[in-house]
């Protein structure tokens, strides 16, 4: 049987695009399916039951959408059409939802991610009236408050603002001045990650000097706009999407009104310039960390390091330790085994192969090493991640 399915969604994000990658795999395997996109504006023009309406004349037998919560999307469930919502504002208790329950999981990704870089200083930027902004801010406090820190807060209402008030002075920017400096920010997506790093921009606030800036969603069109471009942690929507077309392929199939949730799991952190550097005011372990990063895909060594700061080893040994807690190698290996892990899914290379490409000399005992620092092998950590090709 062919199905057809409406997807009611924003189709210019990248969170969005990868949900749409992984519906499309999973309709390739299993369908043919025939998909309606339809905009968002139609849910703003016509409503619940213009979108009811256009899906009983075309035939629907499914829908993938966003929706808002007291929409009475209940009046195409009672028609008997499946539907799965992209949570929007709020879950639904009446239908399954993408991604219901592990936005917490991304908020702790980034707690752990600043508390490795030394920071002392914490704050969240985003919405408290849209579950996935509440939620990722209570992970992140969560992890935060459990080694003894507080997290600074800034919650506007202008979620689908068109205005660019943050390019201008506002409550946004008494806030950045307000906080105690160096602070790690984590803003509940990219859009609003680049809020802050536009606000600092006007402010001549330093980053990630003084401010350090973590998005979600790793939007690469949004992260690399930035200035200076912004890091963020990637989701496996892709994964998401796959599992979403599953859920929905049993409920048309069976017809039965079970379901569960979707889950979206953070896959890992992407660092770019507006979080590349230690919280530290020591000069020249910054200095250090930044010519680390800036070479970590060569063969770097101790030594090619110490030509670049003016002080001897033992000096830079001991107040590299003292401030990130590794000896100056083993920052460089746990970095490299970082970026490798970023290669795993980015490319299709063998394990090897990237091991020699980012300066891993030991590439043969390679898995051993990853699976110490990341739980699982470099192919068990593309299986969890990646769909099969």
């Amino acid at each position: 049987m062919m199905y057809k399915v409406i997807l009611l969604t924003d189709f210019s994000e990248e969170y969005f695009k990868g949900l749409l990658r992984g519906i499309t795999k999973y309709s390739k395997e299993h369908g043919p399916w025939v998909f309606c996109r339809m905009p968002t504006f139609y849910r703003e023009t016509k409503g619940i039951d213009g979108i009811l309406s256009w899906a009983q004349e075309w035939g629907a037998n499914g829908i993938i959408g966003q929706f808002y919560n007291g929409s009475d999307v209940n009046k195409i469930v009672k028609a008997g059409i499946p539907v799965i919502a992209q949570d929007f504002i709020e879950r639904f208790t009446e239908i399954p939802n993408i991604s219901g329950g592990a936005y917490d999981e991304a908020g702790k990704m980034g707690a752990e991610y600043f508390l490795k870089k030394g920071f002392k200083n914490f704050a969240f930027y985003g919405f408290k009236n849209i579950v996935w902004s509440r939620e990722r801010a209570e992970g992140f406090e969560k992890t935060l408050k459990t080694k003894g820190y507080e997290v600074h807060y800034f919650e506007h209402r202008k979620s689908r603002s068109r205005e660019l008030w943050y390019y201008k002075p506002s409550s946004l920017s008494k806030w950045l001045k307000s906080l105690p400096k160096p602070i790690a920010i984590m803003a509940c997506d990219d859009n609003q990650g680049q809020h802050i790093t536009q606000a600092c921009r006007h402010l001549e606030i330093r980053i990630p000097e003084e401010v350090a800036v973590l998005g979600v969603d790793n939007d690469e069109m949004i992260c690399n706009l930035s200035d200076p471009p912004l890091s963020s942690i990637s989701l496996d929507a892709e994964k998401g999407g796959y599992d979403a077309a599953e859920l929905l392929h049993k409920m048309m199939k069976n017809k039965t009104k079970d379901f569960y949730d979707i889950q979206v799991m953070p896959m890992q952190v992407i660092t770019r310039h507006s979080t590349d550097i230690y919280a530290t005011n020591d000069i020249h372990i910054s200095s250090t960390l930044r010519y680390i990063h800036q070479n970590i895909n060569t063969h770097l060594h101790v030594e090619q390091i110490l030509k670049q700061i003016p002080i001897s080893r033992r000096s830079l040994e001991k107040r590299f330790q003292q401030v990130t807690g590794f000896p100056v190698y083993k920052y460089i290996y746990n970095l490299r085994i970082e970026k490798f892990a970023q290669k795993l899914l980015e490319t299709d290379k063998a394990v090897f192969e990237i091991a020699l490409d980012i300066g891993l000399e030991d590439g043969k005992n390679i898995s051993r090493t990853f699976k110490k620092i990341k739980g699982c092998t470099p192919h068990e950590f593309r299986k969890k991640y990646l769909l099969k090709k």
